[in-house]
């Protein structure tokens, strides 16, 4: 944690925290440049994103990582080594959450998207940083970085490397910052291309070894 990022008072998101999980990470990727565009009808954008986050956040509460400031004003979500960010079931209820909610057409965009992470995402058990955002009210405090090196310090303690896809790139620095370094560029149908970075772990421990805001 550099000397500009004040300890923040992270904890492990219970149910009860859905609604505000969702409601910081609608807003603060409303206007993403990859995720703004994918929901390009932008009055019922907000309505589209809260479907998905819900869908993303309520499965990651089964792994115990989605970690959240005090009042959810900041969330990373976090996938574990070993486990899977979506089941199949969920997998499929995101298929028809996309067509019902946007159209067969975002809907297919998006899901070859998801197609082209997984394809590049290392083999290597690490913890995956799916989400990390903060509500537009609470920006400029430093409370996603905070939270992101509050999240590493537990990783680190496990020994384990981490692994993100950065969809803006104003946040490669800031993940640099942290120890993360660019693996490879995805270019997306729509000309928008998206970094995926990797941490090492930090010492000794499952998972460790060397090689290589998220999304």
């Amino acid at each position: 944690m550099t000397s500009t990022q004040r300890p923040v008072r992270m904890r492990v998101a219970a149910s009860a925290d859905i609604d505000a999980v969702v409601r910081t990470l609608t807003t603060a990727f409303f206007h993403d440049p990859l995720w703004g565009p994918a929901f390009p009808d932008v009055e019922r954008r907000a309505v589209q994103d809260a479907a998905v986050w819900r869908l993303y956040a309520t499965s990651a509460l089964r792994h115990h990582w989605l970690l959240v400031s005090e009042n959810a004003e900041a969330a990373a979500v976090w996938i574990p080594p070993g486990r899977e960010e979506l089941v199949p079931e969920e997998a499929c209820n995101l298929a028809n959450l996309l067509r019902q909610a946007a159209g067969p057409e975002v809907a297919e965009a998006i899901l070859t998207m998801s197609d082209q992470f997984a394809a590049v995402r290392p083999r290597q058990p690490h913890f995956y940083l799916t989400l990390l955002g903060v509500h537009d009210h609470h920006r400029g405090k430093g409370l996603g970085m905070a939270l992101l090196a509050e999240s590493l310090a537990r990783i680190d303690v496990l020994g384990a490397p981490a692994y993100l896809e950065s969809s803006n790139p104003a946040n490669l620095q800031r993940y640099e910052s942290v120890g993360f370094t660019a693996l490879h560029q995805i270019a997306i149908a729509t000309g928008h291309v998206v970094t995926t970075m990797w941490r090492p772990a930090a010492g000794p421990g499952p998972g460790s070894g060397t090689g290589g805001l998220a999304r």
